[in-house]
């Protein structure tokens, strides 16, 4: 991350606001005033049993709360489990059939689960649109995470409805345009799987005009290459033979999400006999939901539901030129279903503005798999906002400590092979193991030297964030977010993102300090992190400062510091020189170029010369990982003093030579550190446990 370029390559109660404000304007039949009452707040169109006419008005209706009482007791003794158990399926099962027994022939309406609470007043409105089913639960693991930055509806289709697939598209619209009338300052989100997908694009392709957010899971526009299709004529010649094969077309339409098991018994988190146990209950559960779904829908049924997959792929697919919403697609490898892996792509070439998530060992049912986070996917792909321009600053929320755990997990062998010593200045000036000197109440500006590769950020913000709670926002290179002409897969910087990295820019950087965080800043950038044959080390700074006027205005303390060891890691033997002398690789280089957003054009040199490529490594055995964050230097007080162009020059040179100072004390140091290669270090973790901490030089 740097102020010019990224070099980090490596890999409440039951009415929130907005549901008062509805219950008001609306005057519904029925109330519902408290949270343990009823587990959801059902909104329900006027749409016709047979899709006849509509006005476009949301009521609530005494059916929503007969509905809500009958399943009020498993939203009691459940609500919680899919939050908080490794599985959640007999959550998802209960509740998914006990709505399709509900004796409800429709017409469709919204409801909002009980466990999302209340956002805040700002957050947008996210509207769910089902798959095959119809029941709406298919966010059900994602509920309460949701609900803490959505105002989150889902759309209930009564198994039996006969709503045409117009229909359901004009019902959402009505929707759309309702909410988009009452805040027309925030964007709508419409996540749909599979059918529900095809919906969204369809409401899409009919509003252009409103900002909407797609994100489709497996969409459906795929239907006419799906295992269903070529089956589709044959059942509707002969209806009487479609009970035969009734379970497993259901396993396929309904994704039965039996990787939510599977995934556990892989990882093996829990013990053998527990896992047996565990994986034996799932499969009963899933026989009998299987049973129960069959039971409820009839042959009649069934081929409404497969009719309406093809009538929506292609209306879909007939009106994506009219798309402009940002599109986020999640790419399942391992679709039973649909080829989704291929539909993905496709989509991504013809939609505007797409980006795809894959997930390789997936199937149909994404959403409702173990490991799979709808809110991490969000906010990793910088996806979420709450007006009309996304604001890296503020629209960002913090990692939760789950999520914190699992991306630590990722790149722990970053860690292992590293073994990083970390060291911080006092204001004494007196140099302690840890980071003890760095302060805890920002706004805290780092200004360091770039790694190659800028492997150095992963430890930095892992260690501050897991010892003192501390979230160091980096500023990064515009590629990470925008990709290069498809060269750059910006899906590898996801993690990044979702620790706080932001675009360089003086508007961004400025929004950071006036919220008080702790910034990192690399003034060399990419020319450091991707430096050439024998420049390890070598700082590659504008004369200018780019950074101290911004840290005085807000008073921050600028901590400069140093980071050594990546000629312990790798060696450069193929650079940017070498690779622009071969004409294909030069080519290949300036297409990547042409892709991505440049810095420092107007910069002369080697200093202006932040061309993106992918330098040739030598590996060699892991060294160590250095750091020392030298003596805080602080601009509280000083904002007038500052603008003076001496004086900021003088405080810049200081920073940068303060750098200089904290990199060669610790090459020198570290030729004193009996650990500093991995074979020590791992007899001593052998000997002292793998989670020890391992000693290094004396200070």
């Amino acid at each position: 991350m740097a102020a010019t370029g990224a070099g980090v390559l490596s890999p409440a109660s039951c009415f929130s606001p907005l549901r008062r404000r509805i219950h008001a304007q609306l005057q519904p039949k029925v109330s519902v005033a408290a949270r343990e009452s009823v587990p959801a707040t059902v909104l329900q169109s006027s749409t016709t049993t047979n899709g006849g006419s509509h006005n476009g008005r949301l009521e609530k209706r005494s059916e929503a709360t007969r509905v809500g009482r009958k399943y009020d007791s498993v939203a009691k003794s459940e609500g919680q489990s899919s939050s908080s158990s490794s599985f959640g399926l007999k959550d998802y099962y209960e509740q998914s059939i006990g709505m399709m027994r509900s004796d409800d022939g429709g017409p469709p309406r919204w409801f909002s689960p009980l466990e999302c609470g209340a956002p805040s007043s700002d957050s947008p409105l996210l509207l769910f649109l089902p798959g095959f089913d119809g029941v709406g639960l298919g966010l059900t693991l994602h509920h309460q995470r949701l609900g803490e930055i959505f105002y989150l509806w889902c759309l209930h289709i009564p198994i039996t409805d006969r709503t045409p697939f117009t229909e359901l598209v004009k019902l959402i619209e009505r929707t759309v345009r309702s909410e988009n009338h009452r805040s027309p300052s925030r964007p709508i989100y419409l996540v749909g799987e599979s059918l529900g997908g095809c919906l969204a694009l369809a409401v899409a392709a009919r509003n252009p005009d409103i900002d909407l957010m797609l994100i489709l899971a497996n969409p459906a526009t795929c239907f006419s290459k799906s295992q269903l299709q070529p089956i589709l004529p044959f059942l509707e010649i002969m209806p009487e033979q479609l009970h035969f094969g009734m379970p497993y077309l259901l396993s396929l339409l309904t994704g039965a999400p039996l990787r939510m098991v599977t995934a556990t018994v892989e990882k093996g988190l829990l013990p053998l006999q527990q896992t047996i146990g565990e994986l034996s209950k799932a499969i009963i559960d899933l026989s009998s939901y299987l049973s129960v779904l069959a039971e409820v829908l009839p042959g009649d049924t069934l081929l409404w539901k497969l009719r309406m997959l093809r009538s929506a792929s292609a209306y879909a697919n007939s009106r994506l030129h009219a798309v402009k919403a940002r599109t986020l697609i999640l790419s399942s490898g391992k679709d039973q279903l649909l080829p989704s892996r291929e539909e993905g792509e496709r989509l991504r070439g013809i939609l505007p503005n797409c980006e795809i998530r894959k997930f390789s060992d997936s199937n149909h049912a994404i959403l409702l798999e173990d490991g799979v986070d709808l809110v991490t996917i969000i906010k990793g792909c910088s996806f979420y906002r709450r007006a009309k321009v996304l604001d890296y600053a503020s629209d960002y929320f913090p990692p939760s400590p789950s999520e914190f755990k699992k991306m630590y997990e990722s790149c722990r062998w970053i860690e292992v092979a590293t073994a990083p010593v970390m060291l911080s200045t006092l204001e004494n000036g007196k140099i302690v193991k840890g980071i003890a000197g760095i302060p805890s109440k920002g706004p805290v500006l780092f200004v360091g030297y770039h790694m190659l590769l800028g492997l150095e950020v992963i430890s930095l913000v892992s260690r501050f964030w897991a010892e003192r709670n501390i979230l160091v926002r980096g500023i990064a290179h515009p590629m990470l977010f925008e990709g290069s002409n498809g060269t750059v897969d910006v899906s590898a910087y996801d993690t990044l993102r979702v620790m706080g990295a932001v675009p360089v820019s003086g508007s961004n950087f400025y929004k950071l300090l006036s919220l008080n965080s702790h910034v990192l800043l690399y003034p060399g950038g990419v020319r450091e992190a991707l430096h050439r044959k024998g420049e390890e080390y070598k700082l590659f700074w504008p004369e200018r400062s780019e950074f101290v006027r911004m840290a005085a205005r807000f008073g921050a303390t600028i901590i400069p510091f140093g980071a050594v060891g990546e000629d312990d890691l790798a060696q450069v033997v193929f650079d940017y020189e070498d690779q622009m002398k071969i004409p294909f690789l030069k080519d290949e280089l300036e297409k990547m170029r042409e892709g991505i957003a440049m810095l420092r054009t107007t910069v002369d040199g080697e200093i202006g010369n932040q061309d993106p490529h992918f330098p040739l490594l030598l590996p060699k055995l892991p060294g160590r990982f250095y750091y020392l964050f030298g003596r805080p230097i602080e601009t509280e007080g000083r904002k007038l003093e500052l603008r003076d162009r001496e004086r900021t020059h003088e405080m810049y040179v200081e920073v940068k030579s303060e750098v200089e100072r904290c990199m060669a004390y610790l090459k020198e140091k570290r030729e004193n550190d009996p650990y500093r290669n991995i074979l020590p270090r791992l007899i001593y973790q052998a000997t002292h446990g793998f989670d020890c901490d391992v000693p290094s030089f004396e200070l």
